[in-house]
């Protein structure tokens, strides 16, 4: 497939769209990797929860018009009808309703720290009841990659603690509806493909490439050393402060839109080096203008957990 080199801005469409009434989260993950702790974070915080609940039964609880509460809904691999496309078209299903307001959350972990979680409670794998642990979240992990993959907001719970991960679900979900918006700065590889779900993304494969410098490549755009070559692109600080400026004239217009959470990626080849690079930067001058940011960089998430 061919790639443009020039960089490219796709902002959300600014026109009109109709009101939305009903705010769901769906929450879903792996077995052993924190759903449950999150459900009830969110029950704590007003929403109506449900866990488990068929997807056929879906259609049913919606039908009555919105509830007073935001709905969470816990979908895993013990549901009773799960599959993974049923899933991602209830995904669909609900996203193109514009009464709902729609975000898959996905709390994710590492493979061997679940194997480690489920040796210390002893219990049985769902997808594997008379085999290892590892052979059951091996399988799930790789039954739920599509699923992974359309997460609005993931969150790796390798190395939380219970009380760790309260506070993360706190951060997305307990502002002020009227006054706060969450942000999330992403990197991504476009050889995977764009992310689902961000509202702005811009292309940087026109900056000097880390990668062709043998002592750089093993790094990624976390490491100073990485940072200071891309930066020394004569093109980064024009394009950078350009992007800064467009972000801070959007956000507070977004904000005052009603909307709740707005996510900016940046996508180079490889998503290891100049699209870190630009995501770590420009989180840090956001936090500088006073935005609290998360920071998700899918590829070097998808080379820890060993997908």
């Amino acid at each position: 497939m061919a790639q443009r080199r020039a960089s490219r801005v796709t902002p959300a469409d600014t026109a009109p769209t109709p009101a939305k009434n009903q705010r769901i989260v769906l929450v879903s993950g792996p077995s052993g990797a924190g759903r449950s702790t999150a459900i009830n974070v969110l029950e704590d915080l007003g929403y109506e929860v449900i866990d488990n609940l068929p997807m056929t039964f879906l259609p049913r609880l919606l039908e009555g018009g919105a509830l007073t509460r935001p709905l969470a809904l816990g979908l895993d691999v013990r549901n009773r009808d799960f599959s993974v496309n049923g899933l991602i078209e209830v995904i669909d299903g609900l996203t193109a309703d514009p009464v709902h307001d729609v975000e898959l959350l996905y709390l994710d972990c590492r493979a061997d720290v679940l194997v480690q979680r489920y040796s210390e409670t002893r219990r049985r794998h769902p997808l594997a009841p008379a085999e290892t642990a590892q052979d059951g979240v091996i399988r799930e992990m790789d039954l739920l990659v599509p699923v992974r993959a359309r997460a609005d907001i993931l969150i790796d719970t390798s190395e939380m603690t219970p009380h760790q991960l309260r506070e993360e679900i706190e951060h997305w979900f307990a502002h002020d509806k009227e006054a706060d918006m969450a942000l999330s700065v992403h990197s991504f590889s476009y050889k995977r493909g764009m992310p689902r779900g961000v509202d702005m993304v811009f292309d940087v494969r026109f900056l000097a490439n880390p990668y062709w410098d043998e002592s750089l490549r093993a790094l990624n755009g976390q490491d100073e050393r990485v940072q200071a070559y891309v930066q020394n692109d004569p093109r980064f600080e024009a394009f950078f402060q350009k992007v800064l400026e467009l972000t801070l004239l959007l956000l507070p217009a977004y904000q005052q839109e009603g909307k709740k959470h707005f996510a900016i990626a940046f996508g180079c080849t490889g998503g290891q080096h100049r699209s870190v690079t630009l995501a770590e930067i420009l989180s840090k001058a956001l936090a500088e203008h006073e935005w609290q940011v998360s920071i998700r960089h899918r590829e070097l998430e998808r080379r820890r957990s060993g997908l």
